[in-house]
């Protein structure tokens, strides 16, 4: 059984449910948008004349920002609110699609999808929004809270991407991007669900921020919790890049590619809520060790089967179950053995490592496509990485970490 267990009087108040349904709309807008950006890669390619690789590492500089700027930004949410982050997340955000919109060529490209983008997903998704609902959520529900946000980004991967292939069909990826600027102008007044300045913190709540992030470093749980989500981003970026082009480069439509990225979306929405729910009464490292060892399991299947329309959406949906409910158990286990003081500032920093995984990901796909003309050699170190993630979270310590009783997390 988890620490982190769930109390029978532990209810959800009408304010954490309105935080968590705003913020799963949030993530919802952000996260739908980003899931579609792989549809672009071949219209976008054809018209400014460039090759994978570049497209790629666009997207890998895109998700390295993101991670790099997150520890700050959830800093900043930590001590000024959710709601004021994902205001300015949402206007940089719409800023960057506009100017890739307008790209001429790959630096505009860089400059809107790369820079802006990235910078921008700091404030919209799963760090900051978590964060607040850590706060609000009592400690036995909250990683099926942070479950339900996290359904909320394939949610919008179910609606938003096959919407976006129905648009570049119908019109091109110019006005596609635009239209997606105003979906995410959506968030900023679902920025008004999670607002709010998080309550004074006084020594019960845990150390400052600066001992936090010391403490953390010195804790071996903590780097084993990097290495796991540093695998999961490699994953997730290589496949929502470049699995619609890998689609289609075996001779199947894109519509078979846009297909299997929405349903990724639909079967992460149960698989982040299950996840996240037997997070809540179940040891979270245990999950994820399962959870990556199926991951590696799931590639190797979609290998070997002769590939077809019909291998292709059962991978889709296998891998779907598994794509996010990492995000609900590592953000789990981050508040419980650390507390939920610094949970944004703290998760901020195990989520770079997912982002340097996606960095790789994304770019070493296509530079691997480039250089041999297939994505063989990215699938086999793909489920090498699954074992390795597994077997890295089997020695984490989930009990609370143990501090003077001062300092102690107040849950």
């Amino acid at each position: 059984m988890s620490d982190d267990s769930p109390a029978p009087e532990a209810n959800l108040s009408r304010k954490a449910w309105i935080m968590i349904l705003t913020g799963a709309l949030i993530v919802t807008l952000s996260m739908g948008v980003r899931q579609a950006f792989g549809l672009f890669l071949r219209p976008i390619g054809m018209d400014l004349e460039i090759d994978r690789q570049t497209f790629g590492l666009v997207i890998a500089a895109q998700n390295l920002l993101f991670g790099l700027i997150q520890p700050f930004v959830g800093a900043w949410a930590d001590k000024y609110g959710a709601g004021r982050v994902a205001v300015g997340g949402a206007l940089v955000y719409g800023a960057g699609l506009l100017i890739a919109a307008s790209a001429a060529d790959a630096m505009g490209l860089m400059l809107g999808f790369g820079v802006l983008t990235g910078l921008a997903m700091s404030g919209v998704t799963f760090v900051v929004v978590l964060g607040a609902v850590g706060r609000i959520v009592p400690p036995g529900k909250r990683t099926l809270a942070f479950g339900i946000v996290t359904a909320g980004g394939s949610l919008g991967q179910f609606l938003v991407v096959p919407a976006a292939q129905g648009l570049l069909d119908a019109l091109d990826w110019r006005i596609t991007l635009f239209v997606m600027a105003a979906l995410v102008a959506l968030i900023i007044p679902l920025a008004l669900g999670v607002a709010g300045k998080p309550p004074a913190s006084d020594a019960r709540d845990g150390p400052p921020l600066r001992e936090a992030l010391a403490e953390a470093g010195r804790h071996p749980s903590f780097w084993l919790l990097n290495l796991g989500f540093f695998v999961c981003g490699f994953h997730i970026a290589f496949v929502g890049t470049h699995l619609p082009a890998y689609i289609r480069d075996e001779g199947l439509s894109a519509s078979v590619g846009a297909g299997a990225l929405a349903l990724i979306g639909l079967f992460n929405i149960a698989g982040s809520w299950l996840w996240g729910a037997w997070g809540s009464n179940q040891s979270k490292k245990g999950l994820l060790a399962l959870l990556y060892a199926l991951r590696g399991v799931a590639i190797a299947l979609f290998l070997i089967v002769p590939l077809s329309s019909a291998s292709v959406l059962v991978f889709a949906a296998a891998f779907g179950f598994l794509w996010l409910g990492t995000v609900p158990l590592t953000t789990g286990l981050v508040g419980q053995i650390y507390g939920v003081r610094h949970l944004s500032a703290l998760g901020g920093i195990v989520f770079l490592s997912h982002q340097v995984g996606a960095f790789l990901g994304a770019w070493t796909a296509g530079l691997a496509f480039d250089a041999t003309g297939s994505y063989a050699i990215i699938w086999m170190i793909s489920i090498g990485l699954a074992l390795v993630a597994a077997l890295a979270n089997l020695p984490i310590r989930e009990a609370p970490l143990v501090r003077p009783a001062a300092l102690q997390p107040a849950e």
